[in-house]
């Protein structure tokens, strides 16, 4: 962390930056830190852990390895939204993007349980309509695309990539309460996760209530991977890769598996906003583009190993 508020196109030594953090550093290097850094710093870390949290919500409650928000159309809905306001309702994207993007995430979300419904909801059947769904979605950002005047096209394609670059101390403190009300939630229904990867016969053998149990698990789930694209549009593959991470390191109880999947995912968004903003000084490029990069072949891997084809 003291390495990442310390690098960028003003370099400042992990002392010099340890001293600006207990504000008896060099006025300008705390000026830096404090006002531009430390807020994104924080704001990579926080989104991190509540995609991370996300997909591995989603892939218990799927029993599927592939399941994450941007796979399953939740993180394509808020996109779709946000596309619109950004490219044709650009005066009013400046203070209702967030809202809109949490809105459309969880609309399309509750869209997709309902079309999943029958006699209550089977994983399989939330997985098909979902990648279904963000096909949809996906088609239709780029129809909106192609309709938009050039300007704003620039702007939503900055936005659709990623990025905690505009972070802010308001951006911050808007986002934490919600985040540690939902992560805080993740924990406590980590016993029911468990119960879920037994299959919907067994842990209603044992007195689970599993409708109920997934559909709060859904939610928390959603209300994570929304209010992040909200704020910072879709990082990609976070929520897919951190779950399976952090499952290599303690096992498949949700209980140990979750604190560590959220370390994982800010380590991952942490360092990928750090390459995006020193790699290519004094570019300053989404964070989004590397999480991409690194999801890619993640995933192909991950196919490989489950013995699935394309």
């Amino acid at each position: 962390m003291i390495i990442s508020v310390g690098l960028g196109e003003m370099n400042i030594s992990p002392l010099d930056a340890t001293r600006a953090l207990f504000g008896i550093g060099n006025p300008s290097d705390e000026v830096i830190i404090y006002t531009l850094r430390l807020p994104r710093l924080l704001m990579a870390l926080l989104v991190g852990a509540s995609l991370a949290v996300s997909g591995a919500i989603l892939q218990g409650v799927m029993r599927n390895p592939l399941s994450s928000p941007d796979v399953i159309g939740i993180t394509g809905g808020a996109s779709v939204v946000a596309v619109f306001l950004l490219t044709f309702l650009t005066d009013l994207a400046t203070y209702w993007l967030p809202l809109a993007s949490f809105v459309g995430g969880s609309l399309t979300a509750l869209f997709i349980y309902s079309l999943a419904w029958k006699q209550g909801v089977s994983p399989l059947r939330i997985v098909l309509i979902g990648i279904g769904i963000n096909a949809a979605a996906n088609g239709l950002t780029t129809l909106l695309l192609i309709l938009s005047p050039m300007y704003a096209v620039n702007q939503a394609m900055v936005w659709l990539t990623g990025s905690v670059y505009s972070s802010s101390w308001k951006t911050v403190t808007t986002f934490f309460p919600w985040a540690l009300v939902l992560l805080s939630l993740s924990f406590v229904i980590s016993r029911h996760l468990n119960a879920q990867q037994m299959g919907d016969e067994v842990a209603t053998g044992i007195g689970h209530q599993v409708q109920r149990h997934r559909l709060i698990a859904v939610l928390v789930s959603v209300g994570l991977a929304s209010s992040v694209v909200a704020f910072t549009g879709p990082i990609a593959f976070v929520g897919l890769m951190a779950p399976h991470i952090a499952r290599m390191l303690t096992g498949p109880s949700y209980g140990r598996m979750l604190p560590i999947a959220a370390l994982v995912g800010s380590f991952l968004v942490m360092s990928a906003d750090l390459i995006a903003r020193t790699a290519f000084s004094p570019l300053d490029l989404p964070a989004g583009l590397f999480t991409a990069a690194l999801g890619a072949p993640f995933l192909i891997i991950l196919l490989h190993r489950s013995g699935q084809k394309f």
